[in-house]
């Protein structure tokens, strides 16, 4: 049993929620979970000069330096513009600029540190990778590939900066990806003690929609830090009870990584919340914020925004179904495989059995001894080709030949039924609670520690 880790951190600010749906929606996910958007750095774009600059001009200066790399005040000033759109689009108050520019550093950093790291261990992202992202996005978009440079740069958009700023958030989330399963570990004992909470609760699909502001503290705190971030949370929550907007709070003053959102960390089952604010959250009402709470990362002030529930069977449409495989090689072409599956399909077309042709012919060493058959498929378990191939078949009947990334198949649909998946769709959901829960915790301290190892010095 596995999990995706999808952050909404790594949907930059700067660029619309619905562009990069795909980079914040996980199939059961979490959003992933989390915090916020992390605004990579941009390159710089030469077309914004249209003329030469007066003798003595300054062209730029430093924002910062982290480690041997700088980010530019020009790339800060562009950062901040962006942010300032999206922030207005959301209808949400505009910080103090400095305040804004603060927090819009602070999220650059952080991103040019992950990136370093992504380097130092050899990760990348190829074209095809970012391709394959940006053809999400156009889908989304209902345009073809070809014309999202024009949709985009009617939103406002750089192409190239956004295929850049993609890229760079595609390798910070398999940077993640790497150091969750290098130290998110979750024991069947884990697992079943959550299953029996779950089960306890009588309510366990309940979701929240939840937001928050973070005043942290220090790894190792002293008695004085956590002093001052008492102090600085105490003014927080008086300007919250005087009527300030809990998301023009959280741009102004929360140093989560969801700052930037407004505090928005998403929907969450009370299972997938941390465990200081379960039991919280759940007894608060919609439009509620807690009072500050204490965790080992500082002091949070909660606000719960919507409540959905819910508590259905899982039913689920299973396919039964057999296939042939027929793969090209060094020795057999595209064209000379399309032709071999051909053949095979008129055989099974004029009477031969299928079961013997996949044993004799089918290149899946999986299915092939068993004769082509899969047994009972669940839904999104195929690769896409094939999955659609497979719905659009009846049972009894058998394919025209297709291909998918694996090579040319034909499939034959022996049976349909409905199964209720709800006790393994809550055993999935529970591991995904915990997978959430631990996630967030796991990245926290992993940052702070590459923050403080890192050479930061800042110039604004």
């Amino acid at each position: 049993m596995n999990a995706t880790y999808c952050r909404a951190r790594h949907a930059p600010l700067y660029l619309s929620a619905a562009l990069l749906a795909l980079l914040t929606a996980c199939a059961g996910t979490p959003p992933a979970a989390g915090p916020s958007a992390a605004a990579p750095v941009a390159e710089t774009d030469s077309t914004s000069f249209t003329r030469a600059p007066a003798p003595g001009t300054v062209l730029d200066s430093v924002a910062a330096i982290v480690n041997e790399e700088v980010i530019l005040k020009s790339e800060l000033d562009s950062r901040v513009t962006d942010a300032e759109h999206e922030i207005e689009a959301r209808h949400t108050p505009l910080p103090a600029t400095d305040v804004l520019q603060k927090q819009v550093l602070d999220e650059m950093v952080t991103t040019r540190i992950e990136l370093q790291q992504a380097k130092n261990k050899g990760i990348s992202v190829s074209d095809d990778e970012v391709n394959q992202a940006l053809t999400r996005v156009a889908q989304r978009n209902k345009v073809t590939l070809d014309q999202l440079p024009g949709f985009l740069k009617g939103q406002g958009y750089d192409y190239d900066r956004f295929r850049s700023d993609l890229r760079d958030q595609i390798v910070i989330q398999n940077l993640e990806q790497q150091v969750l399963a290098d130290d998110l570990h979750i024991t069947q004992q884990e697992l079943d003690d959550q299953l029996r909470s779950d089960q306890g609760s009588g309510d366990n699909e309940t979701q929240y929609h939840v937001a928050q502001i973070l005043v942290t503290t220090p790894l190792n705190p002293t008695p004085d830090d956590v002093t001052a971030a008492r102090k600085k949370v105490d003014v927080i929550e008086q300007k919250l009870k005087s009527g300030t907007d809990f998301s023009a709070a959280a741009v102004a003053y929360s140093e989560g990584q969801n700052a930037l959102q407004g505090g928005d960390i998403g929907w969450r089952k009370a299972s997938e919340l941390p465990t200081l604010f379960a039991p919280i959250v759940t007894q608060m009402k919609p439009g509620d914020f807690s009072d500050p709470i204490q965790s080992g990362n500082g002091f949070h002030i909660v606000k719960l925004i919507e409540v959905k529930r819910s508590d259905q069977k899982v039913m689920v449409t299973q396919t039964h179904a057999r296939h042939i495989l027929v793969r090209t090689s060094a020795i057999l072409n595209e064209e000379q495989a399309k032709a071999k599956i051909q053949a095979i399909y008129d055989q099974i077309k004029a009477g031969a059995d299928f079961a013997k042709l996949a044993t004799a012919d089918s290149d899946d060493p999986g299915s092939a001894k068993s004769g082509g058959d899969l047994g009972w498929v669940d839904p999104g378990t195929m690769v896409p080709a094939f999955q659609a191939v497979m719905d659009k078949t009846q049972p009894g009947e058998v394919s025209e030949p297709f291909q998918s990334q694996f090579g040319w198949h034909v499939l034959q649909v022996l049976g349909r039924r409905q199964t209720d998946q709800t006790d393994e769709e809550r055993r999935n959901r529970a591991y995904q609670a915990i997978f959430a829960r631990k996630s967030e915790e796991v990245i926290q301290h992993w940052l702070s520690e590459l923050k403080d190892s890192a050479f930061i010095e800042y110039h604004i």
